[in-house]
């Protein structure tokens, strides 16, 4: 009954049966008593002194005292119909509340998702400003290296520059963002069991943004990956709430 309801998560139902022990009597063992007070008579025939035996003697021999067992305690089939139903309405309780809950979570998603996304489109833009950078960075070396003479041969400089820019390209790293991101909508606008797909992609964007990160060239861009890895972290945390 649980499984067909709860697709996540970590599950305990107990069930306590608790019997009134004013109805579950105490039941003494006469033929037990019997044998014991037919015991102390023989001896006492065979010429044996002993003292009459005492009541509260007697009641403390093992088995003469005998009190019904929790497993003695039979459930019959409309208590256990009824156990059943309260476990449907608890389920009911917690299925609704857990409704509540995740249409509140759905809005803090979806914020945390646009916060990713413009953080992509961002990441796009100044990318974009890598070349440039990285011109001006060799053109800055090569001149403190080489004292400005001789100049640089700008063919070669433009050589230099183009094989830096390559190894930087976060292009194909930010397509897979933006992808995994409109991933991560769709399965919030698709609703239920999602949370360990959107546990995956979190993954997948994380990788996405390590490796934007290690190939940056620009400041800028390094503090935009590590925001973008901060904000990942939230939305995160927040999947793990959801079903």
């Amino acid at each position: 009954m649980v499984a067909a309801r709860l697709a996540r998560g970590s599950v305990t139902a107990t069930l306590t049966l608790r019997h009134d022990r004013e109805a579950a009597a105490v039941r003494i063992n006469r033929p037990l008593l019997r044998d014991l007070l037919a015991l102390h008579e023989a001896l006492a025939k065979d010429g044996m002194r002993v003292e009459a035996p005492r009541l509260d003697a007697l009641l403390q021999v093992n088995g003469v005292l005998e009190r019904p067992e929790p497993g003695d305690i039979t459930v019959d089939e409309a208590a256990l119909e009824e156990i059943l139903a309260g476990l449907d309405r608890a389920l009911d309780g917690l299925c609704e509340m857990r409704r509540h809950e995740g249409a509140r979570l759905g809005e803090v998603l979806a914020s945390g998702l646009a916060t990713l996304a413009a953080l992509v489109e961002r990441v796009g833009q100044q990318a974009q400003e890598q070349a440039p950078l990285l011109r001006q960075r060799v053109r800055r070396q090569t001149d403190e290296l080489l004292g400005a003479v001789p100049a640089l041969d700008e063919e070669r400089l433009a050589q230099e520059v183009a094989l830096l820019v390559t190894k930087a390209d976060v292009r194909e790293e930010t397509d897979r963002l933006q992808a995994h991101v409109s991933a991560c909508g769709t399965l919030l606008e698709q609703g239920g069991p999602i949370g360990r797909r959107l546990d995956f992609l979190c993954q997948e964007l994380n990788r996405e943004i390590n490796t934007v990160c290690a190939k940056s060239a620009d400041l800028a861009l390094t503090r935009l990956g590590l925001e973008m890895k901060a904000e990942t972290e939230r939305f995160r945390e927040q999947v793990q709430n959801v079903e």
